[in-house]
């Protein structure tokens, strides 16, 4: 699916997704990777939600969001309990979703100037 927003153009924002990848700005990911408004981390070593730890979260609790989207794919996917516990240990808040609504939310609270962090796992 293709966005077509009037937006700002000083932040990374997600022009689009399909099966398989997720394109910001001009780039095509086909990873999972970790965005803010900032931040691009195209090399995250997380390989899917089942095998997520809590190494894997380091890079993400370094940049200090206050809400990560987490989007799993075609389907909703709620990570292992330890992790969930990780955010919650930091106060951070984490929201679970599909793929899809992870980069519609992403998009809008970025544009909002929310301190947020997508970790994007493209694969379908």
């Amino acid at each position: 699916m293709k966005f077509t927003l009037d937006s700002r153009t000083d932040v990374n924002l997600i022009r689009g997704y399909g099966p398989g990848e997720v394109r910001i700005g001009e780039r095509v990911q086909r990873s999972p990777c970790v965005i803010t408004s900032r931040s691009l981390i195209l090399d995250w070593p997380a390989r899917d939600v089942a095998t997520l730890c809590a190494q894997d979260l380091e890079v993400i609790f370094a940049l200090k969001p206050d809400v990560v989207l987490l989007g799993t794919g075609a389907r909703q996917t709620l990570p292992a309990a330890g992790i969930r516990q990780e955010f919650l240990r930091r106060a951070i808040g984490l929201e679970v979703m599909d793929l899809g609504a992870a980069c519609r939310t992403y998009n809008i609270l970025v544009q909002e100037d929310r301190s947020v962090a997508a970790a994007l796992f493209p694969a379908y």
